[in-house]
């Protein structure tokens, strides 16, 4: 019977001649397009550069519409009571911050 040991002994020959060695292949380059960085002119970026002011526009216009209408249609409760209405000096500041932040977006988009 053979023992643990004994499956550990190599020949010294059997480790020169490279029987072993385990050959992998090199990694492919990468391409030239992913390596360099385009100009900012070059860069397709999602809407161009009116990125942001489009963000704004549907941020401030999301916040006006969405006060406006908590204000005009409460919600109505599950146990059928009376619809509770949002509060007006949290609701009417934030409406106006969505006005502003709306038409600041629209005259940035119109203006170039």
């Amino acid at each position: 019977m053979l023992s643990a040991n004994a499956l550990l002994v190599v020949p010294a020959e059997f480790l020169s001649s490279g029987a072993l060695a385990v050959s992998t292949p090199a990694p492919a380059p990468l391409p030239a397009s992913l390596l360099s960085v385009p100009a900012a002119t070059d860069s397709p970026m999602f809407l161009g550069d009116d990125l942001i002011p489009y963000l704004v526009l549907a941020l401030g216009g999301a916040l006006l519409v969405g006060n406006v209408g908590a204000m005009l249609r409460p919600r109505q409760p599950a146990d059928g009571g009376a619809p509770a209405r949002a509060p007006a000096r949290r609701a009417v500041p934030l409406a106006l911050v969505g006005l502003v932040a709306a038409i600041w977006a629209l005259a940035t988009l119109m203006a170039g």
